[in-house]
């Protein structure tokens, strides 16, 4: 949903990434797997082609937080693509621990990209947060924000 917003905002590319094993429907479900998944260090697969990175000079990079951390197929995602002389702007939804380990984890994964400043928004406001996306893209520079 946060990923629409934006999209509706600027003028931007949109892709999903989707794992080959899609995440349960349970929220309880999905937790254990998140869980195992990070226990592990996993790299789960991606189901589909990846994009090219090549027209891109910045590339907004959305994610939710589970337990502290984006989603191990971030992981899967951040290292399989050059993202080197790109600007990485991460933006995520989270119920308590706003942008997590995402700045960490994207220095790491996202091998020679600059990080931006990111956006967390709570999972239940999203709805109501165009504004608040709004000014952050006007922050950053990014649009032209509708």
């Amino acid at each position: 949903m946060l990923a629409g917003t934006i999209s509706r905002l600027i003028t931007c590319d949109v892709y999903r990434i989707e794992a080959a094993e899609p995440y349960p429907d349970s929220y309880d479900q999905t937790v254990q797997r998140n869980v195992r998944e990070q226990d592990a260090d996993a790299r789960p697969a991606i189901a589909g082609r990846l994009p090219s990175l090549d027209r891109y000079d910045t590339i907004l990079l959305g994610s939710p937080i589970w337990n502290v951390r984006p989603p191990m197929i971030m992981k899967t995602f951040a290292e399989a693509l050059d993202f080197h002389g790109r600007t990485v702007v991460p933006f995520t939804t989270h119920v308590m621990s706003r942008l997590g380990t995402v700045e960490r984890d994207y220095t790491a994964s996202c091998t020679g990209a600059t990080l931006a400043q990111g956006l967390a928004v709570r999972g239940e406001e999203v709805t109501k947060a165009q504004a608040e996306v709004q000014a952050w893209l006007r922050r950053l520079g990014i649009g032209p924000v509708t």
